[in-house]
């Protein structure tokens, strides 16, 4: 279970630089994701890792082990692509055992290896198949066992699920989880969905356009309680608003021009108090309720109009104008659909507890 420490890691492209001085630190024995958008840098820095790209400056480190200029077959890291990169004109069984006869692995412990690692991607039915008789997802899993058939210490997968449908990724992220969690091995899992960074990882990091790390932590953390707004848009959907904070007695507060002064709950270590500062409200859509009648019970309040709704199947979304500003709201579906009461052109009651809005510097 080998950490990797990337310490002022530089690397560019023809003049254009694509990550500048970052560090980072990924646990060992965890599953790591690198999230962003296309372009953010995060498969150059996968590529780095596993030595497919030079460094300009900086240290990577596996462990104790500086491995920034070992070649790649040195590095005891192995990487799962998108492409897959199998043989066609092999078998599972030899797809999966090449490696090990390239290091010279007798054929018994080869045999002994393969077949053990294909059961556990529940391929061993398939070990004398060609790669051509399967599916994409039982493609995906030939690749994932050759990479973890050579026991890496890490296994980088850079966008590993792009090529499959939705039921089928989410089958595989299932069992992306359950390997790891067995193997054990840490994982650094590249994607600019943030909905399979979200369900695999134990861990997280937000890149941004510039390629510079906006934030670090957990799903929950990152979801909950976003740094910046940048991580608050790109992770999920949010609502945002400009604001100034203000005093009230015994209480702090918010005052967004055109919609009124709203309670709020800060978190003095990321963000100002200080009375007149502008900052930023990030209030996500699940977050606030809805309603055609007035509640009681609520730190904050505002009425508006449906603009329009949009059925997701398991949730509704409400597309809500309140005075100038659009607040999507999001209400599971329950199984006696009382919202359908709930029409475009409605007058609803929208409400939020103040320790579901975050405030971010702006």
């Amino acid at each position: 279970m080998r950490s990797i420490h990337l310490d002022r890691v530089t690397k560019s492209f023809r003049g254009e630089m694509v990550v500048e001085k970052l560090s980072l630190t990924i646990p060992g024995g965890k599953f790591f994701a690198l999230l962003g958008p296309s372009g953010s840098g995060k498969t150059t820095l996968l590529r780095l890792i596993g030595g497919f790209e030079k460094v300009d400056s900086g240290h990577i480190y596996v462990g104790s082990q500086d491995i920034t200029d070992l070649p790649i077959n040195k590095r005891s890291v192995n990487t799962v692509f998108q492409s897959y990169a199998l043989f066609p004109h092999l078998n599972v069984f030899d797809n999966v055992a090449y490696g090990l006869r390239v290091k010279g692995v007798s054929a018994p412990d080869v045999k002994h290896k393969v077949l053990q690692v294909l059961a556990k991607v529940h391929l061993e039915k398939y070990a004398y198949k060609s790669i051509e008789q399967l599916s994409g997802g039982q493609q995906q899993r030939v690749a994932l066992a050759r990479a973890v058939v050579n026991e890496p210490k890490v296994l980088l997968l850079d966008e590993p699920l792009g090529a499959l449908d939705r039921n089928l990724k989410d089958q595989m992220l299932v069992e992306l989880v359950d390997l790891q969690y067995e193997l054990k091995t840490t994982f650094v899992y590249v994607t600019h969905d943030q909905t399979e960074a979200l369900a695999v990882a134990d861990q997280m990091a937000i890149m941004n356009d510039d390629g510079e790390i906006e934030q670090v932590g957990t799903p929950k953390e990152v979801y909950e309680f976003p740094a910046t707004s940048f991580v608050a848009q790109f992770v999920g959907k949010t609502n945002l608003f400009k604001g100034i904070l203000c005093e009230q007695p015994g209480a702090q507060a918010l005052e967004v021009a055109g919609l009124g002064s709203f309670l709020v709950t800060i978190d003095a270590t990321k963000c100002s108090t200080e009375s007149g500062k502008a900052v930023l409200l990030s209030i996500r859509p699940e977050k606030i309720e809805i309603n055609k009648d007035e509640q009681v019970g609520f730190d904050n309040h505002v009425i508006g109009r449906v603009d329009g709704m949009i059925y997701h199947g398991r949730a509704t979304e409400y597309l809500v104008d309140v005075a100038g500003h659009r607040i999507n709201v999001f209400e599971q579906n329950e199984e006696h659909f009382a919202r359908d009461l709930i029409s475009e052109s409605d007058t609803v009651h929208l409400y939020w507890q103040k320790e579901n809005a975050v405030v971010l510097e702006r």
